[in-house]
């Protein structure tokens, strides 16, 4: 099997990284990636950096490598645009985001879509895609060392909550979750969120927002705390956490559990493998 990946990101997010597992954990079940990239984007550094067969994104790049592959996977919103106009490979589009539906030609291309969540799944139906071309395919994280900080550390992606409230916000969270002994993840649209699933997998309480996909991840008193976007409910939260440490233990062991049996990266290689062998198996017919 031989996948074409394209993405379009400017910066290495959670998409970027979830690209990095994925073709990691392709080469070892013998699978073959080429990576189309924007040129000199982190994505395509990193991929340079680990030897991988990486190529600046484009349409006439695109075009040279049909036939050498099997499918082409898009992994976010332009360049799914771009593998829209192509044609020759059966197209898989990573769905990752909860924003509306835009176009109904360009959703009408793809053989399948890859919803990060059941919440994304329901946002693709309403936009009109019909059901049995979605596929739920949840994140997958490393399992990291369990965490032994002391810090609140805070995350926002699309908001500005926790800037005021004087917490440390974090920017390269893999290396600084080991300073945790909280994460308070602040957003206002998510379709999963693999930054919490990251700190789960540290064994680090997640206090998050109540949005998107994030109910499919935490259940509220068991494996971490859900809150509205409100500054006095976040404080609340963090002030349970730490005026009781056997129950915020009791929520960082059961989170740790809860990505070991749901989201690690060998469960979404090998449902993302299972998807490309269904539409191959469609294709031929």
């Amino acid at each position: 099997m031989r996948i074409l990946h394209l993405d379009a990101g400017k910066e290495m997010r959670g998409g970027q990284w979830q690209v990095v597992r994925l073709i990691e954990g392709l080469a070892a079940q013998g699978v073959e990636s080429t990576l189309l990239a924007r040129d000199g984007a982190p994505l395509f550094v990193e991929a340079r950096k680990r030897g991988w067969r990486v190529l600046p994104l484009g349409i006439t790049r695109a075009l040279g490598c049909l036939r050498t592959h099997d499918l082409i996977h898009a992994h976010d919103a332009r360049s799914h645009t771009l593998g829209a106009f192509i044609r020759g490979l059966p197209l898989v589009v990573a769905r990752r985001v909860s924003f509306p539906v835009g176009s109904r030609w360009k959703y009408g291309r793809a053989r399948r879509y890859l919803a990060v969540s059941e919440f994304v799944k329901r946002v693709l139906m309403q936009g009109g895609v019909p059901e049995e071309k979605i596929s739920v395919v949840y994140d997958g994280v490393p399992i990291l060392e369990v965490a032994r900080g002391t810090q609140v550390l805070g995350l926002e992606k699309d908001s500005a909550l926790l800037a005021h409230m004087g917490l440390k916000i974090v920017t390269e969270l893999e290396t600084e979750i080991t300073d945790a002994a909280m994460l308070v993840y602040v957003t206002n649209s998510e379709g999963l969120g693999s930054g919490a699933l990251l700190a789960m997998s540290a064994g680090v309480p997640v206090i998050a927002s109540k949005v998107g996909g994030l109910p499919e991840v935490i259940r509220h008193g068991e494996n971490g705390l859900l809150v509205e976007n409100d500054p006095d409910a976040i404080r609340r939260a963090i002030g349970q956490l730490q005026g009781d440490t056997d129950f915020a233990r009791r929520i960082g062991d059961a989170a740790r559990h809860t990505v070991m049996e749901r989201f690690t990266v060998e469960q979404m290689v090998r449902r993302t493998m299972e998807v490309y062998r269904q539409v191959l198996q469609q294709v031929t017919h």
